[in-house]
């Protein structure tokens, strides 16, 4: 965690196998981690994971796992046979999955890093007020992540605004992962809850997602190495 490359998770979101092996090719050592979310997944399946495994890259599968405790508990163990380092689940899916998760996970030959989802970045409060929940969107952060860390889990995905929050009330093992960064002068596009990659490790971030800015960017590596100078700025002050 001393180089400050290895705190960024690029997300390969593209539209298959050989934009995302390029772009491994063409971020690889700029970045500690590379994403694959729910769409290059359902596109390309394990075999993609396995080929940027093979290239000894880190990988985070972010699958967002959410159902009864026997089937996630089935899900993470054909995971973990990827030789994945971290993967999702979603707090709201109660305490029970949520160990199952990381029972599953830690009886793996490698364990991966199990992590919760709390409140998805896209979410406002005015959302969560429509699903019928009091208080605020912090306070909907907390319950989850109190839910998630007491049944073992010991990383959470939340947004930059719930970092200070969270490292007051957890100890400091907790991961912090915050998707939504934004690099200085860049658009939020569809995130509300979002920060600037110096301010989020300024706030106590672990692990910083980040998608469009990076791989849409003119020049990526350049990109990513922006991204460095801000993270370690933030780390250094």
């Amino acid at each position: 965690m001393n180089d400050p490359r290895s705190r960024i998770i690029v997300a390969l979101d593209v539209a298959g196998r050989e934009a995302a092996l390029a772009a491994v090719e063409r971020l690889s050592g700029h970045v500690g981690y590379f994403k694959i979310g729910l769409e290059l997944f359902t596109r390309e399946g394990p075999r993609l994971v396995e080929e940027i495994r093979d290239r000894r890259e880190k990988i985070f599968l972010d699958l967002k796992l959410h159902d009864i405790p026997n089937t996630v508990a089935g899900a993470v163990r054909s995971v973990c046979k990827l030789g994945i380092d971290m993967v999702t689940v979603h707090a709201s899916g109660g305490a029970a999955m949520l160990s199952a998760a990381c029972r599953e996970a830690q009886a793996s030959d490698s364990p991966p890093l199990v992590l919760a989802v709390t409140a998805l970045t896209s979410l406002s409060e005015e959302d969560m007020h429509r699903f019928g929940v009091n208080g605020t969107m912090e306070q909907w952060v907390e319950r989850f992540a109190r839910t998630a860390y007491n049944a073992g889990i010991r990383g959470l995905v939340a947004s930059a605004r719930e970092i200070s929050m969270l490292r007051s009330k957890f100890d400091p093992d907790l991961q912090l992962i915050i998707p939504g960064i934004r690099p200085a002068g860049t658009g939020t596009q569809d995130q509300f809850r979002t920060a600037t990659p110096y301010d989020a490790i300024k706030a106590g971030a672990n692990y910083l997602v980040i998608g469009r800015p990076i791989m849409q960017a003119p020049d990526p590596v350049a990109a990513a190495d922006a991204v460095t100078g801000e993270i370690a700025r933030a780390l250094q002050e």
